[in-house]
């Protein structure tokens, strides 16, 4: 079984891209340079706009999350995994970690990358706040069909 939700997300001046063990997108419009794990702002939609199905495969023990960020004609493909623990409860924010570590921002865990593992490039294109950011989300069981 699979779902998807796609997502649109803007750049922004203050995005570094550094943090080595998370990345986050947010429906916030506002980002200072603390917030090193951000790859996007002015997310489009959050949690609550997912579709049951999607949240209900992504809450299974086999649950797989591909990532895809496509900037311009560039796209960065993450891998991550679901977990029962995943509650979809915050308002603006979605956290893809490499730990196993679950809050109510946390979209995934395990992931296969942080915002540091993104080609420098990608995160340069990043900085301009014109810069659109087109997002898939796709979660799938894996093992069932």
């Amino acid at each position: 079984m699979k779902a998807i939700e796609l997502l649109t997300a803007r750049g922004h001046e203050n995005i570094v891209a550094q943090n080595k063990s998370t990345l986050e997108i947010t429906r916030e419009n506002h980002l200072t340079r603390h917030g090193d794990c951000i790859l996007a702002v002015a997310l489009n939609r959050g949690f609550r706009d997912f579709a049951d199905e999607f949240k209900s495969i992504l809450r299974e023990e086999d649950a797989r999350l591909t990532i895809i960020f496509w900037v311009d004609d560039e796209k960065e493909v993450v891998e991550a995994s679901g977990s029962p623990d995943l509650t979809f409860a915050h308002p603006t924010d979605m956290v893809i970690r490499k730990s196993n570590y679950t809050c109510d921002r946390t979209l995934a865990i395990k992931a296969s990358k942080a915002a540091k593992d993104f080609p420098r490039q990608l995160v340069a294109k990043l900085k301009s706040c014109q810069q659109r950011v087109h997002i898939t989300l796709i979660a799938e069981r894996i093992g069932k069909s």
